[in-house]
Protein backbone atom coordinates (compact mmCIF):
# COMPACT_ATOMS: atom_id res chain seq x y z
CA UNK A 1 0.00 0.00 0.00
CA UNK A 2 1.21 3.53 0.68
CA UNK A 3 4.41 4.22 2.59
CA UNK A 4 4.48 8.02 2.26
CA UNK A 5 1.85 10.70 1.74
CA UNK A 6 2.43 14.30 0.71
CA UNK A 7 -0.12 16.85 1.94
CA UNK A 8 0.15 20.27 0.27
CA UNK A 9 -1.09 22.72 2.90
CA UNK A 10 -2.09 26.36 2.42
CA UNK A 11 -3.98 26.89 5.66
CA UNK A 12 -7.43 26.72 4.07
CA UNK A 13 -10.29 24.64 5.49
CA UNK A 14 -9.97 22.25 2.54
CA UNK A 15 -6.26 21.81 3.25
CA UNK A 16 -7.14 20.98 6.86
CA UNK A 17 -9.61 18.36 5.61
CA UNK A 18 -6.91 16.92 3.35
CA UNK A 19 -4.52 16.67 6.30
CA UNK A 20 -7.20 15.00 8.43
CA UNK A 21 -7.87 12.54 5.60
CA UNK A 22 -4.17 11.72 5.22
CA UNK A 23 -3.88 11.11 8.96
CA UNK A 24 -6.98 8.89 8.95
CA UNK A 25 -5.67 6.99 5.93
CA UNK A 26 -2.37 6.46 7.71
CA UNK A 27 -4.10 5.07 10.79
CA UNK A 28 -6.46 2.85 8.78
CA UNK A 29 -3.86 1.38 6.43
CA UNK A 30 -0.93 0.72 8.69
CA UNK A 31 -1.68 1.78 12.21
CA UNK A 32 0.07 5.11 11.65
CA UNK A 33 3.24 3.85 10.01
CA UNK A 34 2.74 5.79 6.79
CA UNK A 35 5.12 8.76 6.60
CA UNK A 36 3.21 12.07 6.37
CA UNK A 37 4.97 15.06 4.80
CA UNK A 38 3.45 18.54 4.65
CA UNK A 39 4.42 20.99 1.92
CA UNK A 40 3.57 24.69 1.90
CA UNK A 41 4.31 26.49 -1.35
CA UNK A 42 4.53 30.24 -1.75
CA UNK A 43 4.87 32.15 -4.97
CA UNK A 44 8.15 33.89 -5.71
CA UNK A 45 7.64 37.55 -6.64
CA UNK A 46 9.81 39.42 -9.06
CA UNK A 47 11.27 42.76 -8.07
CA UNK A 48 8.68 44.49 -10.28
CA UNK A 49 5.81 42.64 -8.60
CA UNK A 50 7.26 43.39 -5.21
CA UNK A 51 7.50 47.08 -6.03
CA UNK A 52 3.88 47.16 -7.18
CA UNK A 53 2.59 45.12 -4.24
CA UNK A 54 1.56 46.12 -0.77
CA UNK A 55 3.86 48.81 0.51
CA UNK A 56 4.17 49.38 4.23
CA UNK A 57 5.90 52.74 4.73
CA UNK A 58 7.15 51.86 8.22
CA UNK A 59 8.49 48.42 7.24
CA UNK A 60 8.69 47.89 3.49
CA UNK A 61 10.49 44.53 3.79
CA UNK A 62 11.16 42.14 0.97
CA UNK A 63 7.94 40.55 -0.29
CA UNK A 64 9.62 37.16 -0.74
CA UNK A 65 10.82 37.25 2.88
CA UNK A 66 7.32 38.13 4.06
CA UNK A 67 5.77 35.35 1.95
CA UNK A 68 8.36 32.82 3.15
CA UNK A 69 7.76 33.76 6.79
CA UNK A 70 4.01 33.40 6.34
CA UNK A 71 4.48 30.02 4.60
CA UNK A 72 6.62 28.83 7.53
CA UNK A 73 3.84 29.82 9.94
CA UNK A 74 1.29 27.91 7.84
CA UNK A 75 3.52 24.82 7.73
CA UNK A 76 4.06 24.96 11.50
CA UNK A 77 0.30 25.28 12.00
CA UNK A 78 -0.19 22.11 9.94
CA UNK A 79 2.42 20.29 12.05
CA UNK A 80 0.58 21.42 15.18
CA UNK A 81 -2.67 20.00 13.80
CA UNK A 82 -0.92 16.69 13.11
CA UNK A 83 0.67 16.67 16.57
CA UNK A 84 -2.73 17.34 18.14
CA UNK A 85 -4.02 14.31 16.23
CA UNK A 86 -1.27 12.19 17.79
CA UNK A 87 1.37 12.26 15.04
CA UNK A 88 4.68 13.67 16.24
CA UNK A 89 6.76 12.36 13.33
CA UNK A 90 5.25 14.61 10.65
CA UNK A 91 7.72 16.72 8.68
CA UNK A 92 6.89 20.05 7.04
CA UNK A 93 8.68 21.82 4.20
CA UNK A 94 8.36 25.25 2.60
CA UNK A 95 9.16 25.80 -1.08
CA UNK A 96 8.71 28.66 -3.50
CA UNK A 97 7.47 28.42 -7.04
CA UNK A 98 4.37 27.71 -9.08
CA UNK A 99 2.22 25.69 -6.67
CA UNK A 100 1.12 22.74 -8.80
CA UNK A 101 4.49 22.10 -10.44
CA UNK A 102 6.34 22.53 -7.15
CA UNK A 103 4.03 20.02 -5.44
CA UNK A 104 4.45 17.42 -8.19
CA UNK A 105 8.22 17.91 -8.40
CA UNK A 106 8.56 17.58 -4.61
CA UNK A 107 6.46 14.39 -4.60
CA UNK A 108 8.58 12.84 -7.34
CA UNK A 109 11.93 13.88 -5.85
CA UNK A 110 11.02 12.55 -2.40
CA UNK A 111 9.45 9.29 -3.60
CA UNK A 112 5.95 9.99 -2.31
CA UNK A 113 3.35 7.28 -2.95
CA UNK A 114 0.28 9.53 -2.73
CA UNK A 115 -0.63 13.23 -2.75
CA UNK A 116 -3.67 14.15 -0.64
CA UNK A 117 -4.78 17.66 -1.57
CA UNK A 118 -7.76 19.83 -0.74
CA UNK A 119 -10.03 21.05 -3.49
CA UNK A 120 -10.99 24.68 -3.81
CA UNK A 121 -14.62 23.78 -4.15
CA UNK A 122 -14.99 25.81 -7.33
CA UNK A 123 -17.87 25.30 -9.72
CA UNK A 124 -16.97 23.33 -12.83
CA UNK A 125 -17.16 26.26 -15.26
CA UNK A 126 -15.11 28.59 -13.08
CA UNK A 127 -12.63 25.79 -12.35
CA UNK A 128 -12.32 25.06 -16.07
CA UNK A 129 -11.66 28.70 -16.92
CA UNK A 130 -9.28 29.53 -14.08
CA UNK A 131 -7.98 26.16 -13.07
CA UNK A 132 -7.10 25.24 -9.55
CA UNK A 133 -3.98 23.86 -7.95
CA UNK A 134 -5.65 20.53 -7.19
CA UNK A 135 -6.92 20.23 -10.77
CA UNK A 136 -3.49 21.00 -12.20
CA UNK A 137 -1.78 18.57 -9.83
CA UNK A 138 -4.09 15.75 -10.91
CA UNK A 139 -3.32 16.57 -14.53
CA UNK A 140 0.47 16.59 -14.34
CA UNK A 141 1.31 14.19 -11.51
CA UNK A 142 2.61 10.68 -12.09
CA UNK A 143 2.02 10.08 -8.37
CA UNK A 144 -1.59 9.11 -7.47
CA UNK A 145 -3.61 12.09 -6.19
CA UNK A 146 -6.56 12.06 -3.79
CA UNK A 147 -8.55 15.29 -3.91
CA UNK A 148 -10.52 15.96 -0.72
Amino acid sequence: MFKSILVPFDGSPNAEKALETALELSRACSGGDIKITILTVYRHHSMLEASLSMVRPDDPGNLDDIMRAHAKEVAEYAKTLAHNAGRTDVRAFVKSGPASRTIVKFAQEHGMDLIVIGSRGMGSVEGYLLGSVSHKVTGISTVPVLVV
